[in-house]
């Protein structure tokens, strides 16, 4: 009867992990959520509550179990950094805590400070900057580490600003940071905020973020791309695996697949790799299917991207061929993200639309919401909800 407890709570928690959105894109880290009763319409009475945010932020929102996380940084200089956490059920605010930036605060207009979205483990968050500032806080808000990266490294800064996103992979947080001085990949202990490793990069500029990608049962590697191309690396140690001079982009991310990885490469590249190879093989490379600074989303057989012009494209994710286009209403920066065969997009302009993409025939507009926001993150989805920032608010939506 003890053990059939224990089973039971130990399979209860692996669905409360499975259900949250951990990261930037995604607890897979291609835009794909688990969720299969997610809104398939929305209106006003979409809008479960709203959060009032007290300044500047691109990063995306991420929800672990009952709670809501979000960063900001406001102040003229953009040096006050602010990391929140919010109720998931009402909206309330549980904590919040501030900090002063340590390192450069300069950004591009466009973007701010609190680029990056924030990572966990389920049981910390792990926060960075544009002034590459990393803040590691347990669930409750309370400071666990503190690293000023550019006290450590103080020429890897821009004046455009940085947005590269963490990622936790076991015991370690991948840190991406590159400009055209001073570049890096770090792996850092999670408990102690010390590093366990660090490789140097090419001196070039890039937004981009790493990726976890499985290409073999029981191994994940840790993908980073830009223009010099896209690398592979074992988490743990930073030990390069492969690499490939493909030019990648400097901004939208690869998406990994069951055993395919999808790289943003002047159009876009799919990398198949088996059990004995090293290096992955070039499975196809196409410019039909070409995203903008939004990153690729791969939902079982399929490939989709969206062109910053709002060019949205269905793809074949083993041949590559285009399965059909629908024009959306853009600008667009922000990455797509999917559950339940329903895609969300969210325009510059605040125009969320849901599109059936289940339909062999080509996608289908079935829902749209304007919420007269500039929003340039991209959305959570989680426990049937979906969640979207703006610079000055968070919003809950839920099926109406």
């Amino acid at each position: 009867m003890i053990r059939k407890l224990l089973i039971f709570i130990c399979m209860a928690r692996l669905s409360l992990f499975a259900a949250d959105w951990p990261q930037f894109r995604g607890p897979h880290g291609n835009g794909v959520s688990d969720e299969t009763d997610v809104p398939a319409t929305l209106s006003a009475q979409s809008i479960a509550w709203t959060a009032d945010l007290p300044g500047r932020g691109l990063s995306s929102p991420i929800v672990i179990g009952d709670r809501v996380f979000v960063t900001c940084s406001s102040g003229p200089k953009q040096d006050r950094l602010h990391i929140f956490c919010f109720n998931a059920a009402d909206g309330s605010k549980r904590w919040e805590r501030q900090f002063w930036a340590t390192g450069r605060t300069m950004t591009q207009e466009k973007t701010c400070v609190a680029a990056p979205t924030p990572a966990s483990d389920g049981r910390r968050i792990f926060a960075q900057f544009s002034s590459n500032d990393l803040i590691c806080l347990d669930l409750d808000g309370n400071l666990l580490w503190l690293r000023a990266l550019m006290r450590d490294y103080p020429n890897v800064s821009n004046s455009i600003g940085m947005s590269s996103s963490p990622v936790v992979v076991g015991d370690t947080l991948i840190v991406q940071a590159e400009t055209d001085v001073e570049s890096f990949v770090a792996g850092i202990d999670v408990a102690t905020g010390v590093n366990r490793w660090k490789l140097e990069r090419p001196r070039i500029r890039n937004w981009s973020s790493p990726v976890v990608f499985t290409d073999r049962p029981g191994r994940q590697l840790v993908v980073v791309n830009g223009t010099a191309g896209t690398a592979a690396l074992l988490p743990a140690t930073g030990q390069l695996v492969w690499s490939q001079t493909n030019e990648a982009s400097n901004i939208a991310s690869s998406a990994p697949g069951t055993g395919t990885l999808f790289v943003p490469a002047r159009g876009l590249v799919a990398l198949q790799t088996d059990s004995e190879s090293h290096a992955p093989k070039e499975l196809w490379r196409t410019n039909a299917l070409s995203p903008g600074t939004s990153s690729p989303l791969v939902l079982g057989d399929r490939i989709i991207t969206l062109a910053g012009s709002g060019k949205l494209c269905c793809g074949n994710a083993a041949t590559g061929e285009r399965l059909w286009q629908l024009q959306l209403r853009g600008p667009f920066s922000s990455s797509p993200v999917a559950a339940a065969g329903k895609l969300y997009t969210v325009s510059e302009r605040g125009l969320i639309r849901i599109v059936d993409i289940t339909k062999p025939e080509g996608g289908k507009i079935i829902g749209e919401i304007d919420l007269a926001a500039t929003i340039l993150c991209t959305p959570a989805i989680a426990r049937g909800a979906i969640y979207i920032r703006s610079d000055s608010k968070l919003w809950k939506l839920v099926k109406s």
